[in-house]
């Protein structure tokens, strides 16, 4: 009963510690300038958004096949 209990706390610890960390992430508004990221594509060729500056491009993200989501 006692491991239990030591166990609980330090989950609970942990938990309370995530709510109180620092996230990088940062949302975007409509408007801004996507930031450059580079993928993978379907051949295998890194592709980056870089590489399409001044043209119009759409990007799409799909889950995979078979996945929830």
């Amino acid at each position: 009963m006692k491991i239990l209990t030591i166990i609980l706390v330090v989950l609970m610890i942990g938990a309370i510690a995530s709510l109180f960390a620092n996230n990088q992430s940062v949302l975007l508004a409509v408007g801004d300038k996507a930031p450059d990221f580079s993928l993978n594509d379907q051949n295998g060729k890194v592709r980056k958004l870089s590489d399409y500056r001044g043209q119009r491009l759409v990007v799409y993200f799909f889950p995979k096949a078979d996945t929830p989501g």
